[in-house]
């Protein structure tokens, strides 16, 4: 991760098309003994809901869709831009017309060339209505040309501010600066398409039989609730430093399943580690348990269109109700860090002023929950009762279990724990068929807008319809900021309004801690975006 201090200066170099065209794959130190067999097995949470890229929304299937496809750009294990399909870049004057040169050597996995023309399919496809991608909103908040406009089917996609000079040359056009555009660009919902393989199987095309990606594994098998398989792609152009053969997904929600999975060696990287089993193992076996910080935040999302939670006070006396340090230091206890804002404290260029609440002992955020929740009407004689939505998960029922027993103790509240399986969940919310509900929100690129875009009005993630007029213009206009204090100034007051409102109660921040087998190679200790690139993988003899 790049220091606070240096990064405007880097990010000036990333639009001036001056990084390194060096890009670290899996650099295998000398003397290092490999495997004969070089396959990897992670457990990867759940079940996708789709691998297409323009229609993801979550993480299990953004993992999958990092080894599948390949943008303009990718990161390191340090969270560091490097080039893609892209080996170099030119920005304008204003910084709002971009000019990438593509690999001549980039490839599909059938053999086809990845032009600047797959990456306009790409794209359009993403902002088109007809393709209902849950990430449009991603392009939008890139600003490029005409995105908001066609998303609102205003106008055609054709008319996205993207084209094609030649093959090999792609020009975009920004209705105003980004500072971090090019951050954005390693995002998943940024990566082209191949036309003629969608348009001659629809919805199938991600079926093994049908599949055609650009990145360096290509889909193998998929067998629906028990395995994805991917292979080593050939036609990739960096397929020379690739070492892995073989990378197989299990959809495991259960962290304690997957930990006895992982124990007897049919995992090699876990996805998550089961809370009560994490001090053991840390003593047990310490240099398979890796921990490292994460853009995220896990919060629990009101729907602010639904009484009683229409009403700040009751918002905000749940909120003040959870005593965070039980959570991080009792039922987590892997290094998370008590959440007062919604932004993470390791948020690049970007450091919260702590609200005044945070500075409350507990016993006193208690009292004032309670005045507010009977200044709302609710009290011993009517107690609020409601329905707390999360997804299927030991991790997130411990939390949910802990945190209803302190709106009980200090509250008198009545909850109701329903769990959803990934797929329903995600439906659910986004019908607004729930009250309260867990969710948590990992960076899409290092910066803080990527988690406070979330609850503005027109976010296709704002799943609680949070809508604040003021919020909205103080993220619009940080927009077109360049100076990083300055645009942080437009952060803290936009965490100030948060606070004020409270549409979401922010829990803890993230870490990402999971086992990973120690002759797994290659695997990025410090990358804040939590990016785990196959390709940079590699076994050694064990």
């Amino acid at each position: 991760m790049v220091h606070n201090k240096n990064k405007l200066a880097v990010a000036v170099l990333l639009a001036a098309g001056l990084a390194s065209t060096s890009v670290l794959a899996a650099e295998v130190p000398a003397g290092t003994q490999l495997a004969e067999v070089q396959k990897v097995v992670k457990g990867n949470g759940a079940e996708p809901a789709t691998l297409d890229p323009h229609k993801i929304e979550g993480h299990p299937e953004s993992n999958i869709a990092r080894d599948l496809f390949e943008g303009l750009v990718i990161q390191n294990g340090q969270g560091d831009i490097l080039p893609g399909v892209a080996e170099k870049w030119e920005v304008n004057g204003d910084n709002t017309v971009f000019t990438f040169h593509l690999r001549k050597d980039a490839k599909w996995s059938n053999g086809d060339t990845v032009t600047a023309g797959d990456f306009v399919f790409g794209w359009q496809r993403a902002v088109d209505p007809a393709t209902a991608s849950p990430y449009a909103w991603y392009v939008e908040y890139t600003s490029m040309a005409n995105a908001s406009d066609i998303i609102a089917g205003k106008k055609p996609a054709s008319e996205l501010g993207v084209k094609a000079i030649d093959d090999h040359t792609l020009e975009v056009t920004l209705s105003k600066p980004v500072p971090y555009f090019i951050r954005m660009l390693a995002h998943t919902t940024m990566v082209p398409a191949h036309k003629a393989t969608i348009e001659a199987h629809g919805d199938k095309w991600t079926s093994p039989e049908n599949f055609v990606g650009n990145g360096a594994f290509k889909l193998k098998d998929w067998v629906v609730n028990e395995r994805i398989v991917l292979e080593r792609n050939t036609n990739y152009w960096d397929n020379a430093k690739t070492v892995i053969n073989e990378v197989t997904y299990l959809p495991i929600e259960s962290q304690n399943s997957e930990l006895a999975r992982y124990k007897a060696g049919e995992v090699d990287l876990t996805n998550e580690i089961a809370i009560e089993h994490f001090k053991t193992l840390q003593k047990e076996i310490p240099n398979e348990v890796k921990v490292t910080g994460q853009i995220g935040t896990y919060y629990y999302q009101f729907n602010t269109q639904k009484a009683p939670f229409d009403d700040i006070r009751v918002r905000k006396a749940l909120s003040l109700s959870i005593d965070r340090d039980i959570i991080v230091d009792k039922v987590m206890g892997q290094g998370q860090i008590a959440a007062y804002n919604f932004t993470p404290d390791i948020t690049a260029g970007f450091t919260p002023e702590t609200p005044q609440w945070a500075g409350m002992t507990q016993e006193q955020r208690n009292e004032m929950a309670k005045k507010l929740l009977e200044e709302a009407g609710f009290g011993p004689g009517k107690p609020l009762s409601f329905e707390l939505l999360y997804n299927t998960s030991e991790n997130h029922k411990k939390v949910a279990l802990a945190i209803s027993s302190m709106w009980k103790k200090n509250l008198g509240v009545n909850v109701d724990l329903v769990n959803q399986e990934w797929k329903t969940y995600l439906e659910t919310k986004k019908n607004g068929q729930f009250s309260v509900a867990r969710a948590g929100w990992i960076g899409d690129y290092n910066e803080a807008s990527t988690m406070l875009d979330l609850l503005t009005s027109a976010h296709g993630n704002n799943d609680g319809k949070y809508s604040n007029a003021e919020y909205d213009k103080l993220l619009s206009d940080s927009k077109a900021i360049v100076d990083e204090n300055e645009r942080a100034s437009y952060y803290n007051k936009a965490e100030k309004i948060l606070a004020r409102d409270m549409p979401v109660a922010p829990i803890y921040q993230y870490v990402t801690a999971r086992l990973v087998k120690p002759y797994v190679g290659g695997y990025p200790t410090a990358n804040p975006e939590d990016m785990v690139y196959s390709k940079d993988l590699y076994i050694i003899a064990h």
